[in-house]
């Protein structure tokens, strides 16, 4: 049976013909981006059919490009695993998986896909791919919200991800010493903002807005599962 769903993980001990394509591919990205020039190159260079290749990625560079930052998610909750994060404070831990994330990444390959995303067409792919790395860091850090707190903290987390990217692809200091400095800045507003935000429910008037105007997010949860999100599917 042909493997056709870049989302499906390989048996143990086989590499399916989508992740061979995808490696293929990154040797190529540096030269002609999240192309279709890569994708072709990269059927032939891991002998797998254009035909094949197309229903694999359907829509070529972009359906490529988010299964390189899938795989880089993938290698982050991998590598967490390994890690003994118990004596971090929490923001220290969110800064610390941010880092691991952004370690594992290629510069190079990552600057052509935030163009590739720039374009109106894929803006909506890029933002969802945010949001599922701000997902994969707080499941991974066990987080246990189920009601509006579970999107407030992935729509912050997204921000601040997107912040450091950002500051991280121009960053030419020693060991990326920068690009941490940074993360530990943006991570340290985050918990400023929550620390305000916590006076405020518990004054009077922040009471009272929770009785009244606010009281409708209180019934709000999380998804039961990624596909009951906009732009999820299956």
């Amino acid at each position: 049976m042909i493997d056709s769903d870049p989302n499906v993980q390989p048996e143990a001990g086989r590499t399916s013909d989508a992740e061979r394509l995808l490696d293929a591919a990154l040797t190529h990205v540096p030269f002609d981006g999240w192309s279709e020039a890569t994708l072709r190159a990269a059927a032939r260079d891991a002998d797998v059919s254009p035909d094949l290749a197309r229903a694999l990625y359907p829509r070529g560079a972009v359906d490529l490009a988010l299964a390189y930052h899938r795989r880089g998610d993938a290698e982050m909750v991998r590598q967490l695993e390994a890690e003994d994060l118990s004596d971090l404070r929490y923001s220290e831990k969110v800064a610390r998986v941010i880092e691991i994330r952004l370690a594992i990444a290629d510069r190079e390959l990552v600057r052509r896909g935030a163009a590739l995303f720039a374009l109106p067409l894929h803006t909506a792919d890029g933002a969802r791919a945010v949001w599922d790395s701000a997902d994969a860091i707080w499941t991974a850090l066990g987080d246990t919200s189920d009601d509006v707190n579970w999107y407030t903290k992935r729509m912050m987390l997204s921000g601040v991800y997107s912040s450091c990217v950002l500051f991280w692809l121009g960053d030419d200091s020693l060991d990326s010493q920068a690009t941490r400095d940074f993360i530990a800045r943006r991570i340290a507003n985050v918990m400023q903002v929550e620390k305000t935000k916590s006076r405020i429910a518990a004054s009077p008037l922040g009471q009272a807005l929770g009785r009244g105007p606010l009281a409708l997010l209180s019934r709000i949860r999380r998804p039961g599962s990624a596909s009951d999100l906009p732009g999820h599917t299956g």
